[in-house]
């Protein structure tokens, strides 16, 4: 059995970065820029994050005047926001190269400059369970302006294409009560072709569609899953029953168009005083060999039972 390697290396698109690999799994985390977690596979498998390699996905223009101009790129990866989404203090462009460090035989953290005009650094910690493909994140972000500010962390996995999403809705027994919320954005379509709802899920299968779709829920379950490669990545977060979101108080969200979807988990919306962090917690599991894609999507629910709380 190989022990965990941490090294950097030079990746021929996107420059310095870190990597992390045993033989269950691999992971890259830039340098360069960012940071974006880039890669997660099993070992040897294909990466289940989106790339952005031709470097299509770029917000820019007069909006970005206040920051000093420049663009925000997507990159692809896995990334770390605040919420509410407001242009340019969510996408302050994350261009500028990252400190690390290890910490212990099995982690890292990832530190970029501080934003400047939004007065916060933000940290991403990564602990890789020994020679699994289990992983721990943790987000952080610290306010360093002179007053509190108000926000949500905001952890955004970005999946690469012609995969299917499984989300678990609230099963609750409210009696006569409601017990779960759907939130929709504008230019989502309720007969969006790629969606389909089962009796305790929503599944979600990328591909082409009419517009962009935007789906968020409360996610009692705490996690969510995306098939893809002949692999399935499942990430956990703890939502808090009763908890303040953003979004019409939803603390999961998941979005789709034409070349990726986004699995987004949120901490509570709150006021961070000076100084103060705000820290929001996922853990990661790769399941080699599980593929959700190859049955119908009631199928596809019954596939995850060994792997996580299914109502």
């Amino acid at each position: 059995m190989t022990a965990l390697v941490t090294e950097v290396i030079q990746h021929e698109r996107w420059g310095r970065c870190v990597s992390i690999r045993n033989d269950s799994m691999a992971l890259l985390a830039t340098l360069d820029f960012g940071p974006r977690i880039i890669h997660l596979s099993s070992a040897g498998g294909r990466n289940l994050f989106f790339e952005d390699e031709k470097n299509e996905i770029v917000q820019s223009g007069d909006a970005f005047a206040p920051v000093g101009g420049g663009s925000w790129n997507i990159y692809g990866g896995h990334r770390l926001w605040t919420s509410p989404e407001r242009i340019p203090r969510t996408t302050y462009p994350d261009n500028e190269p990252v400190e690390w460090e290890k910490t212990g035989d099995n982690g890292i953290i990832l530190r970029p400059a501080q934003e400047r005009w939004n007065q916060v650094t933000k940290e991403i910690e990564l602990y890789v369970d020994g020679a699994s493909a289990n992983v721990t994140v943790i987000h952080r972000v610290t306010n360093n302006g002179a007053w509190a500010i108000r926000f949500a962390p905001w952890a955004l996995s970005v999946m690469g294409a012609g995969g299917r999403a499984v989300v678990p809705l609230t099963g609750t027994d409210t009696g006569l009560l409601p017990n779960r919320r759907f939130i929709l954005w504008p230019y989502s379509r309720l007969n969006d072709p790629r969606v389909t709802f089962t009796e305790s899920e929503l599944i979600v299968d990328q591909g082409d569609g009419p517009t962009p779709y935007k789906i968020g829920t409360d996610n009692e379950a705490g996690w969510a899953a995306y098939s893809n490669h002949g692999d399935t990545f499942i990430k956990r977060y703890r939502p808090v029953p009763g908890g303040l979101y953003p979004d019409f108080g939803v603390s999961f969200e998941i979005y789709t168009n034409n070349s990726m979807v986004e699995l987004e988990t949120m901490g509570e919306y709150r006021e961070v005083e000076s100084g103060e962090s705000a820290a929001h917690e996922e853990t990661w599991q790769i399941v080699k060999g599980l593929d959700l894609k190859k049955t119908a999507p009631e199928n596809a629910v019954q596939m995850l039972k060994p792997y996580v709380k299914v109502e």
